[in-house]
């Protein structure tokens, strides 16, 4: 839906050199809206021109590019148009250097310096993009190649150098763009255009680049670190972590492979893994650990006793948990706050389960995001578990696929989560019942890679979507598609 305002605003963008030549005379009040259907319509002559005189100190996405009063489509929750997003850096490279900012006057209409570029929030859903829009990657780079295009441009007289924007971005780096981002970073110090990283997404990057990269991240920005498929175990971990801690206002860390298994110790491995706590013991604002496919059997309490505050988004996905350490979970602190709980890949059938319940017990009142993907859950086991699941009556989203779970399992757990009202999302497994020559009890891998019998599949879609209307739940979407970006993340609840 469109208002009038907004139909207006849209008609006149349509001759874009008249627009431009009269943004001065426009009110500031209407800059926020122009620029983002200027934004949506990749009107990238208006964008560069609402940039380079843009009246308000901060320039946001995050703000600009939400639904809003006058329109109700919400742009962060789409791929960002490359012609838009590069309209606006070129637009933020022409201030730099117009002759106002150099000699340091300003539109007399223009009473504000613009200080802060804040480009965070962008949609990055890891699907292979359109050539019109434009991925994480894409503007890393386009980012890093404004800052090192600006510091090459040679140096200003004393006096006459521009107002220094900050640029805040997300970063995602790897081994092939590692080198560029590291030669941005470096000419960002010092430079008009300063780039400042909030979250930091470092894939397949050897211990000694991540360290340096590290080294030249603003720690007073910096919300989250996340690294992936770096395969480095505690030994890469214990040198890379204290160069991680010295950011102590970090909300978010994302490790994988931290082997601290009690059942296979050794002496490097031990003195690896008490300096690995000691120096996790030195955050003070985490919120959200993420320790994927690290075996902590039986650690899980040495890792979160070192933590300063309770955490509010935990996952343990493939962490080989023994009861004990669910056990833990249940008593500890961070129960009574956790708000995202994962705990894929971990067997909740046998012994795990009655913890893993009492677990579900004490973080009731908070949860709202729970990823239980391959746990070996059963009907039996979830029909036992439904009591204590249907007390977390602030649930959001339930993750169960690759669960050898039935019909008769899918309906009960449709009629008892009807008491969950805030519930909006299940992901459910194809039931077994779906399959043909299944081994019992089926394996993780054979739900994942085996054929369905479609014709029976779609019999249970229809059946589910009827109970869903006869119970006046149609707004919850229960569904098997694992990649449609349903879960949601931690900032996002």
């Amino acid at each position: 839906m469109y208002t009038l305002v907004f139909l207006s605003t849209r008609q006149v963008l349509q001759c874009q050199p008249a627009a431009c030549q009269a943004l001065p005379l426009l009110p500031r009040e209407l800059f926020p809206l122009l620029f983002k259907v200027a934004f949506m319509d990749k009107k990238t002559a208006v964008l560069r021109e609402l940039v380079h005189s843009w009246p308000f100190p901060l320039l946001s996405f995050q703000q600009l590019l939400q639904e809003c009063a006058h329109c109700s489509r919400a742009l962060l929750q789409e791929r960002p148009s490359t012609e838009s997003v590069q309209a606006v850096i070129l637009g933020l490279t022409a201030r730099l250097h117009s002759p106002e900012a150099e000699d340091g006057t300003q539109p007399l209409c223009r009473k504000h310096v613009l200080r802060v570029l804040d480009m965070t929030g962008l949609l990055d859903d890891g699907v292979e993009q359109d050539p019109g829009t434009m991925s994480m990657w894409d503007c890393t780079a386009a980012v890093a190649r404004t800052c090192i295009a600006q510091q090459q441009g040679g140096t200003v007289e004393p006096g006459l150098a521009p107002t220094p924007v900050e640029v805040r971005v997300d970063l995602r780096v790897n081994r092939a763009s590692y080198a560029f981002l590291r030669e941005a970073l470096r000419s960002s110090v010092g430079s008009p255009l300063r780039l400042c990283c909030r979250d930091l997404r470092a894939e397949d990057l050897p211990m000694r680049n991540t360290v340096a990269l590290l080294q030249l991240l603003d720690a007073g920005c910096l919300r989250r670190v996340d690294l992936r498929f770096n395969n480095l175990g505690l030994r890469g971990l214990s040198v890379i972590i204290p160069h991680v801690a010295r950011f102590q206002h970090l909300a978010s860390l994302r490790l994988h492979y931290v082997h601290g298994d009690s059942r296979q110790p050794s002496v490097d491995g031990e003195d690896n893994f008490r300096y690995f706590l000691a120096q996790m013991g030195r955050f003070i604002c985490l919120r959200e650990l993420s320790v994927g496919s690290s075996l902590l059997s039986g650690r899980l309490d040495q890792l979160l006793s070192t933590l300063q505050s309770p955490l509010e988004s935990l996952e343990l996905a493939f962490c080989a948990l023994l009861p004990e350490d669910l056990r833990f979970l249940a008593r500890s602190v961070h129960a009574a706050h956790i708000k995202k709980l994962d705990l894929s890949g971990n067997d909740l059938s046998g012994n795990q389960l009655v913890p893993f319940q009492g677990l579900l017990e004490a973080a009731a009142a908070t949860l709202l995001h729970l990823e239980l993907t391959e746990c070996q859950l059963a009907d039996t086991q979830l029909l036992a578990t439904l009591p204590a699941l249907t007390r977390c009556a602030r649930l959001r989203y339930l993750g169960l696929y690759g669960n050898p779970l039935s019909m008769v399992g899918l309906r009960e757990l449709l009629r008892d989560s009807a008491a969950q009202a805030e519930l909006r999302t299940v992901v459910h497994p194809f039931p077994v019942d779906c399959y043909e020559g299944l081994p019992w009890p089926p394996p993780a891998s054979v739900l994942l890679e085996a054929s369905i019998n479609e014709e029976k599949f779609a019999r249970v879609e229809a059946e589910l979507h009827q109970q869903l209307l006869a119970s006046g739940r149609a707004h919850v979407l229960w569904t098997t598609d694992i990649y449609g970006r349903l879960a949601a993340d931690y900032f996002s609840l």
